[in-house]
């Protein structure tokens, strides 16, 4: 008696393959549990590790922006050092002329928000007082003064057992100062090289597989290259446009600290729907000091720009490159934050699009052995290169 669809799945699942793939499995969950067991072992690596990590992605997304540029100076016979070599010249210019007829003004309005900033929220938290004394929530608005008062007032005799943790505070914050100083410096050796020799570097990695996969490697390189490089060129172009145009639309309706909260706004909107709340929460706030006129008018610039946003600038400049429903980034940024803080958050769309050409490969593949051992009997799956 044959067992003809039990070896027809066997070979579809790979057969003798399929038990090496369970051993690799097996033997890479004993080498994570042995890890954990004796993790401190590798604490250096993991040092090595997290200090390269920052200089490395901030050179990926300055190599995105400029290998364009780069590959577009060769075409016209331009060596690629002597490019390389012009464009951070030309950058370097452009900032440095930039930041010097900025600076007084960024200066000036960052030393106003500072003072001011703490006051702002004095009188916006006595006008919500205000307010919910006068409202229906007035009669409970005693009762959690004192539960308040009665739960939080012994906070002060608690202060010190608290003090035993401001130095190892300290020292956080100066390993972050630290390592973000060595990112600074570090990063545009690594962007130079990573113009340089980027594609050599591509090309070594290919030969360090076997030949019969280098062709699908090569592909899947090229897919994520396509869909990090699209994503984080077309969220800087986005980012600038929306920071210019809220800097022009609170010049116009005279808003205070017009540069400083345009630029929040414009480093904010990296971040896909939850950045722009959190870009307008401070221009709220000095807007309701202002005035309810002050609020009208900032909700206007807002909307407005915000539309243009949405309807003219992203569908131009993003295009449908990305091709990720809404609803799955919010998901996919709500579950990076939770496991990688705001890094997590920066990173979670370039993340995600490197997982999704690797899952479209991956199921690619799938269809393909499906259409090899049971297209002849069930169908087969269309607009798949069969190997």
């Amino acid at each position: 008696m044959k067992l003809e669809p039990t070896n027809r799945f066997m070979k579809f699942l790979g057969g003798n393959n399929l038990i090496f793939g369970l051993v690799v499995l097996i033997l890479i969950g004993i080498t994570i549990f042995v890890y954990h067991k004796v993790s401190f072992i590798f604490h250096p690596f993991v040092v090595v590790a997290t200090t390269i990590v920052a200089p490395v992605i901030l050179a990926f997304i300055a190599y995105y922006l400029l290998n364009p540029i780069v590959d577009l100076l060769e075409k016209l016979h331009i060596k690629r050092i002597w490019g390389i070599v012009i464009i951070v010249l030309g950058i370097s210019g452009i900032l440095t002329g930039i930041i010097l007829a900025t600076a007084p003004i960024i200066e000036k309005q960052v030393q106003g928000l500072v003072e001011n900033f703490p006051s702002y929220l004095t009188q916006l938290g006595d006008g919500i007082q205000s307010w919910l004394k006068h409202s229906f929530l007035g009669p409970y608005y005693d009762e959690g003064y004192k539960w308040l008062t009665d739960n939080l007032g012994n906070v002060s005799d608690k202060v010190g057992d608290y003090l035993g943790n401001a130095i190892e505070g300290f020292r956080n914050v100066a390993s972050t100062v630290t390592n973000f100083v060595v990112a600074i410096i570090t990063f545009p050796v690594v962007l130079f090289f990573l113009l340089k020799d980027g594609e050599r570097f591509k090309n070594y990695s290919l030969k360090a597989l076997p030949p019969k996969f280098r062709k699908d490697a090569n592909q899947i390189l090229i897919n994520m290259d396509t869909q990090v490089g699209a994503y984080i060129q077309g969220q800087i172009i986005v980012a600038l446009c929306i920071g210019l145009l809220l800097y022009i639309g609170y010049l116009i309706i005279g808003l205070d600290y017009a540069i400083i909260l345009a630029m929040i706004a414009a480093v904010t909107s990296v971040v896909p729907y939850l950045g722009p709340m959190i870009a307008i929460t401070p221009a709220v706030i000095i807007a309701i000091i202002a005035g309810p006129l002050m609020l009208l008018k900032l909700a206007v610039v807002w909307g407005a720009v915000q539309f243009l946003e949405g309807n003219f600038i992203s569908p131009n400049v993003m295009g449908r490159t990305m091709q990720i429903h809404p609803l799955t980034i919010i998901f996919v940024l709500l579950i990076s934050g939770n496991l990688f803080g705001l890094v997590g958050i920066i990173l979670a769309i370039p993340g995600y699009a490197i997982i999704k050409v690797l899952a479209v490969y991956v199921f690619q593949v799938l269809k393909t052995r499906y259409n090899n051992y049971y297209g002849d009997v069930y169908g087969r799956y269309e607009n798949v290169d069969d190997k």
